[in-house]
């Protein structure tokens, strides 16, 4: 009786997508057994025996497995729960598929676990035409099952029973008046305890009155499924904050609370570790206000501890060294959906895609990761890099006119020529993660209902940034100088923190702890280049932006929000964190002019991580000659020849980047990294106006710069001439009424990380936006199949071929 009385309190991996392995269970364990926590639930929804072919029994080898993993628990004093899933296919009136659910649960049991769950979360509601004649309804049905397979087992102490409605979002037509629960709490056995997960999937707050509630309706008080930390119904969302709104005292309205945490198993080390302080507060007699539960206390004490795990040297899936050596093939695994695929659903909800699905109960099944040779090739750049920083000055964060802001970590942006590209230095090598950079982490990904204090200063500071920006637009009123003072105040402190989210990046991707890297690196990535986006928009504000008297009104009137509420808050009250999705990622891509074009934004990480520091601004004069150099270098390795000696060093320049430099620069935005700049891409706003800006003024001064001289006349110099008279042939009206803008890549760089080019592609069609473009296109010869692609990947689609100004060429466009 007194093992029954025990408060379970602990972890359930319950989540959609790949199980964690078994190097990382055990450390779980070892987690759970210093924080004083006491309850394992296994049941991973991909791993297939536990669901999809739950009758099948494990095979001699996954016992094994089975076993070790059942052992280590209880060798930690932690109680191991083996939980299966039939609900999706079973026959509740079949003497068969009941057969199959014992044998299946007495295979486990004779392996040592003494603790079972039966789960019918996730499921329809409708029964088949041989159950709806045994059965009164699905509870019944559903509660029948469960008390056989109780008795079978011999009355486990602890027998867990999740119901199909299991939060009081799902129940029809209310909690008190379910005759689903009316009929689960009236006809299963007394000592079954069932699952519950609050009045939502994913409840904000837990309270003793909606508990009591349920708790009389199911005769029983319920134990918590918690879903607080679960992400796995947005691939872009993590959840580094502390356990929070379940008061201690709840506890003595529950049998238990398991908490259900991130896929990402380095993740959880906070959301664990306050759980752990949450527990021993509730049993803690003294109650002074060091024994209370304190949410940002415990953050504290658990970022104190994390750091000395975040700087060791570990290995992806906390494999051992020997672990790493063996192979391990997928088994009998199904490939992992994508989570927008898959319905927003329970307690787990659905996953980002993983490229090697391995089987669960594999002790040396590790993550994907990247192959030998990827490996040898990151690690020689980390050492080129950490040669290249050892000449370099220190990154300071320029504090002036952010108009002409923009990190030189190593070269001045325009300067003199470029090192070698080959092995670009990188922001570091293995460095430590500074405890002020894992608190920006946590605050950045915080809780599914409430930002943490960085993700709030920057969504508050963009949004006051974007509604203000009449104070320095191009065209506006000129407003009082302390206003235009505040404004690049503010805006200077957006960049910086921009500047420390691309840092943070370059630390995560450089350091020791690969664990870490390979499970935080698609959510730092991912917001990384969206800041990037983001800083190039508000430095691109600055003297650009037209006022309102001009087409842009409508961009700045897109809903948004700042303040602790996450997105999903603006949309209804207490709505589920999914029907907003992205979240501080998300939050800042709809505050920017074209942020509903999700396929600017959401893109898969690249496979070989880079820890270059990058930055994304608008284009100065001083950048010409860089440009110009970096122009015809490329144009150069086209060419596959030697440049002539006779031939002028700007004429390339001049055809591919000069028009658009000269006449609207505005429109030009800059990549640079460590070592200077190193890409760019071209706008034009009006097609038209731009055209006959060129024909007036443009072409007169390259025929002065060019002239013919007699019998020496430079015939490449003179066919690039005739080629800029093409370049400005006329476009068709039918394409310029949809699509007014161009943009160019003569000068788009060829990157590891596409992505880069890809954020510096959206900030030119943001400022383009921004100032009342509907409609962008770009030509391409139809033999560069990569830019091709490049451009169709980001929402452009073919327009024209071979009609363009009379070329040859394929004219791809998008709407904005």
């Amino acid at each position: 009786m007194e093992e029954k009385k025990q408060f379970l309190c602990g972890v359930v991996e319950g989540f959609y997508g790949r199980p964690w392995s078994m190097d990382q269970r055990k450390v779980l364990f070892q987690w759970m057994q210093r924080w004083g926590l006491n309850t394992y639930l296994y049941g991973p929804k991909d791993d297939l025996k536990h669901r999809l072919l739950w009758r099948e029994v494990y095979s001699p080898e996954e016992e094994g497995h089975l076993r070790t993993l059942i052992v280590e628990a209880q060798s930690r004093g932690l109680r191991f729960v083996y939980a299966l899933s039939p609900g999706q296919d079973i026959v509740f009136s079949s003497s068969c598929d009941l057969t199959l659910l014992k044998r299946k649960l007495r295979q486990v049991s004779d392996l040592g676990c003494q603790a079972f769950a039966i789960l019918f979360d996730d499921i329809d509601h409708s029964m088949c035409q041989a159950d709806s004649e045994a059965f009164s309804s699905f509870a019944h049905a559903q509660v029948t099952v469960a008390n056989e397979i109780y008795r079978f087992l011999g009355e486990p102490p602890v027998f867990l029973f999740c119901p199909t409605e299991y939060c009081g979002s799902l129940c029809s037509p209310s909690v008190s008046k379910s005759p689903y629960l009316q009929t689960v709490g009236e006809d299963l056995l007394p000592n079954i305890t069932v699952i519950w997960t609050g009045s939502k999937v994913i409840s904000r707050k837990l309270s003793v009155d909606c508990l009591a509630e349920v708790e009389s309706v199911l005769q029983r008080p319920p134990l918590i499924w918690d879903n607080l930390h679960a992400n796995d119904y947005d691939s872009r969302r993590l959840f580094l904050g502390p356990f929070k709104g379940r008061e201690p005292q709840l506890r003595n309205s529950l049998r238990g609370l398991l908490l259900n945490p991130n896929c990402e198993f380095e993740a959880n080390y906070i959301p664990l570790h306050t759980l752990g302080s949450w527990y021993r507060a509730g049993k803690e007699e003294k109650k002074d206000e060091e024994s209370e539960y304190c949410p940002d206390r415990a953050l504290s004490a658990a970022l104190h501890d994390w750091m000395d795990e975040l700087n060791q040297p570990l290995q992806p899936g906390r494999q051992s060294r020997h672990t790493e050596q063996r192979s391990s093939g997928p088994t009998s695994r199904s490939k992992t959906p994508d989570r927008s695929d898959r319905p927003p659903a329970v307690r787990g909800s659905s996953v980002l895609p993983k490229p090697l699905p391995v089987f669960p109960l594999n002790p040396s099944s590790p993550p994907s990761s990247p192959s030998k040779d990827a490996a040898k090739r990151e690690e020689r750049e980390r050492h080129e890099g950490e040669k290249k920083k050892s000449n370099q000055s220190n990154h300071q964060s320029s504090q002036g006119n952010p108009k002409a802001q923009g990190f030189k970590p190593g070269a001045p942006a325009g300067g003199g020529p470029r090192q070698k590209t080959q092995g670009r230095g990188s922001c570091g090598g293995k460095g430590l993660l500074s405890e002020s950079q894992v608190r920006l982490l946590v605050g950045l990904y915080y809780l599914p209902h409430e930002h943490g204090p960085s993700a709030q200063r920057l969504l508050q500071d963009l949004t006051w940034l974007k509604t203000n920006c009449h104070l320095v637009s191009a065209n506006g009123k000129k407003p009082p100088p302390q206003k235009v003072d505040e404004w690049r105040g503010r805006a200077s402190r957006f960049m910086s923190l921009c500047e420390e989210i691309a840092e943070l990046h370059c630390s995560v991707v450089g350091g020791a702890n690969r664990a870490v890297l390979y499970d935080l690196y698609p959510y730092v990535w991912d917001l990384r280049n969206t800041a990037l986006v983001a800083k190039a928009f508000i430095c691109w504000l600055d003297g650009r932006v037209l006022s309102d008297s001009s087409t842009l009104g409508s961009w700045r009137n897109c809903f948004h929000w700042c303040g602790t509420t996450t997105g999903a808050d603006v949309l209804g009250v207490e709505s589920e964190p999914w029907v907003f999705k992205g979240g501080v990622s998300g939050e800042v891509q709809m505050l920017l002019p074209i942020g509903g074009s999700s396929e600017l934004f959401t893109h898969p990480p690249p496979l070989f991580p880079t820890s270059r520091l990058y930055n994304v601004r608008p284009y100065h004069s001083k950048d010409k000659v860089e440009l110009y150099r970096m122009v015809r270098q490329l144009h150069l390795r086209t060419q596959g020849g030697q440049e002539s000696s006779s031939a002028h060093p700007d004429v390339i320049g001049d055809r591919c980047l000069g028009p658009c430099l000269a006449l609207c620069p505005e429109y030009s935005f800059i990549l640079e990294d460590e070592l200077g700049v190193c890409g760019c891409v071209l706008g034009i706003l009006d097609v038209r106006s731009f055209a006959k800006r060129c024909q007036a003024s443009w072409m007169p001064a390259m025929r002065d710069k060019y002239p013919p001289r007699g019998g020496n006349t430079h015939s490449n110099t003179q066919d690039l001439l005739q080629l800029m008279e093409e370049d400005q042939g006329e476009y068709p009206d039918s394409l310029l009424y949809h699509f007014p803008s161009q943009l160019r890549l003569d000068a788009l760089p060829e990157l590891v990380d596409v992505s880069v080019s890809r954020t510096l592609l959206t900030a030119l069609l943001t400022a383009l936006k921004a100032n009342g473009s509907q409609g962008v296109f770009c030509e391409v010869q139809p033999t560069d199949r990569q830019r091709l692609e490049f451009l169709t990947k980001l929402g452009f689609l073919e327009i024209l071929r071979g009609e363009a100004r009379s070329r040859e060429g394929v004219v791809l466009g998008r709407l904005l």
